[in-house]
């Protein structure tokens, strides 16, 4: 193979563990990988991000990457015991969700051409659903033994952390089988002989190069990757709100955009090498840059940028620039007029609000009422006036002295005036 898939993770600090002979294995010819996801939702979230990169980046060295969607978990729930909500799934809504993933896979991974390496999606629910619980322990379970399933870290911790009334439920401690089998079953359908995915999955994924082994009578390899961090310790993929989702009806582009604009000089350093597809030099060129200038926040835009239009589109970057520009930027009226609802409330989210009449709006609301008494935004009328007279007083954006009427024509999306008093104080008039 022209391109070292192994060395191109390891400059990008993508490379957690690899069993002996992989990197070797791999440029000898195209090959072929899975990565599972779990389906209990119908979007990924950015957790998911550095398993699509590794089968993005696998892909582009030339190889043929499978994406394994886990309904045959998503049918028994979530088995960790650590979910409040256990996701049991229909067939139905399987399906659905299988397909709202498969269309964010294709943002990143190529389905649709006519290459021998192109990508292929497969829901291990189409080949458990006909197996029986003793044609499973019959025809798997009896190639591993009890020792073996126990010595694996996932399960040591599991029980050495729990007391002894929690333990560790059966469903739990099989899953290695289940994921073992799925290996297995890629092995023998497709010649899959890599499986890939977080740290936390080395014990699952050699269970399955074992099941090959015995069973198949072939090798198996494996492959992880670190589990990524924040610097702060927080957790990676999670804002205030909970998951940062790659659907822009769960996250907008705008939030998904700030997401990584806010991220810190350590993280995006690290970050830009796992979420980009830049090249070293160019990594290299923009962290120096960064170094040099790092209140411009070089390395956040770019790496902000990238992964914005992969994720959503140019569009959608250039919408979410826009909005960031109305909170810390020069902008117009127009600019503000020109956002949707759900971006609009977005950008001024926790900007407090107040509800007034349409009827005011109607009859056209005279600046100072608007400011004081029909809002509450300033103490009195008289705080409004002097506000005026100072000539720190916006509407949508736009300098207003005292006369101004508020009409429906100063309304944005036919709901919203923005009212503010200086470069930070923001109000948001809801029209109802």
């Amino acid at each position: 193979m022209a391109v070292n898939f192994i060395k191109e993770l390891r400059w990008r600090g993508m490379l957690h563990d690899t069993m002996p002979g992989t990197e070797e294995y791999l440029m000898e010819q195209m090959r072929a990988a899975y990565v599972g996801f779990d389906p209990t939702a119908d979007s990924l979230h950015i957790g998911n991000l550095v398993p699509i990169m590794l089968l993005a980046h696998y892909q582009r060295a030339g190889h043929k990457p499978f994406a394994l969607v886990g309904g045959a978990t998503g049918m028994i729930g979530d088995p960790s015991g650590k979910s409040a909500e256990r996701n049991l799934l229909d067939e139905k809504t399987l399906r659905h969700n299988q397909e709202a993933i498969k269309s964010q896979l294709a943002q990143f991974l190529d389905f649709e051409s006519s290459a021998a390496n192109a990508a292929v999606l497969v829901n291990n629910y189409d080949w458990m659903k006909d197996f029986s619980f003793l044609g499973f322990i019959r025809d798997v379970g009896k190639h591993i033994t009890v020792n073996y399933m126990m010595a694996k870290d996932s399960v040591k911790n599991r029980i050495s952390s729990e007391s002894s009334s929690d333990g560790m439920s059966f469903t739990e401690f099989t899953y290695q089988l289940v994921q073992g089998y799925d290996f297995l079953h890629l092995y023998r359908e497709y010649n899959c002989t890599l499986q890939m995915g977080g740290s936390d999955q080395w014990g699952n994924i050699t269970t399955g190069t074992e099941l090959i082994r015995r069973i198949g009578g072939g090798k198996g390899y494996a492959l992880t990757c670190p589990l990524i961090t924040k610097s702060d310790g927080s957790k990676f993929g999670k804002s205030e709100g909970g998951n940062v989702w790659l659907d822009a009806k769960r996250t907008s582009p705008y939030k998904f955009y700030q997401y990584w604009l806010n991220t810190s000089d350590d993280d995006a350093e690290k970050y830009i090498k796992i979420f980009t597809f830049l090249t070293k030099d160019e990594i290299e060129s923009l962290i120096a840059m960064h170094s040099d200038t790092p209140h411009q926040r070089i390395l956040q835009k770019k790496l902000a940028e990238e992964i914005t239009i992969m994720v959503h589109s140019q569009e959608d970057l250039d919408n979410a620039i826009k909005a960031s520009n109305i909170l810390f930027g020069k902008s117009t009226s127009e600019d503000l007029k020109g956002l949707d609802e759900a971006t609009f409330l977005d950008v001024f989210e926790g900007v407090p609000q107040s509800e007034i009449s349409k009827d005011l709006i109607n009859n056209g609301l005279d600046v100072i009422g608007a400011l004081a008494e029909h809002t509450g935004f300033l103490k009195s009328n008289g705080e409004a006036r002097r506000a005026l007279k100072e000539n720190s007083i916006s509407i949508n954006k736009e300098k207003v002295k005292e006369g101004y009427s508020i009409t429906s024509d100063d309304l944005i999306n036919n709901m919203f005036v923005l009212l503010q008093r200086g470069k930070r104080n923001y109000f948001v008039i809801r029209v109802v």
